[in-house]
């Protein structure tokens, strides 16, 4: 999908994700966190995490996304909740982004691990931000079970982007960090990230009948919908774990 796809489909979401503000909630309560600790956010689109984690933990920090739509959308958040004093944004490719190294406490990338090709790829750019006692937060899909063959395809990845929850420990003991909690997404909780993009997708394209990307955007909602039916919210989980280096 398109970045443009992308930011239509998710114009109505704050969190960018299938998580709840609970779940963001309950993130911030296992992360221990205190006044004046630092959150590298990579990929963070429209904040809320890192927003939220300021305003309630006195937390500052960086957020990095390619999106300036999300990052508008980032900045007026962080007035809203009264924080954007102490979190930053930067317009960058978070692949590619530059940070300080060991200078956070929290080093963050939820469900955009494509920054650094993959799962494994992404916790090695991620590893260099790090203090020696901070954590790693990253969001990955994985397989509830063995998909059909046809599932990736449809859903629209490579058949080695995702492996079950197992895989998913072997590649994160294979990058060289230690699971040690997770939150997991729920059905309820990928309905409602998933088909309210319907809805959102929907509306603009009644607004928006001659926009040059219509045609191949009502596509795109077609055959999200159609994967998800058949696939998606059967075979495909979603988590945030928390790691530390091993």
């Amino acid at each position: 999908m398109s970045l443009r796809f992308h930011e239509i489909a998710e114009a109505r979401h704050r969190i960018l994700n299938p998580f709840t503000a609970e779940k963001l909630a309950l993130l911030g309560e296992i992360c221990e966190l205190s006044t004046g600790m630092r959150q590298l956010d990579l990929a963070c689109g429209k904040a809320e995490l890192l927003c939220g984690l300021a305003k309630r933990y006195g937390t500052t920090g960086i957020g990095v996304d390619i999106s300036e739509v999300f990052l508008a959308a980032a900045r007026d958040r962080a007035e809203e909740v009264g924080v954007s004093a102490v979190v930053e944004f930067v317009h960058d490719d978070a692949g590619k982004y530059q940070a300080a190294p060991a200078a956070f406490d929290l080093v963050s990338c939820i469900g955009a691990t494509w920054i650094g090709g993959g799962l494994v790829g992404t916790l090695e750019l991620m590893k260099p931000a790090l203090k020696d006692d901070g954590l790693l937060m990253v969001g990955e899909p994985y397989w509830i079970e063995p998909p059909p063959v046809e599932a990736p395809d449809a859903i629209g990845i490579d058949a080695n982007e995702f492996v079950t929850l197992d895989g998913t420990l072997d590649r994160f003991e294979a990058a060289g960090t230690e699971p040690v909690e997770m939150v997991l997404a729920d059905n309820d909780s990928w309905d409602r990230y998933v088909a309210s993009q319907w809805m959102t997708g929907n509306n603009w394209l009644r607004e928006h009948p001659d926009d040059p990307d219509a045609a191949a955007f009502r596509k795109w909602i077609s055959d999200n919908r159609r994967a998800y039916f058949r696939y998606g919210r059967r075979y495909l989980g979603w988590g945030v774990f928390l790691l530390r280096l091993a």
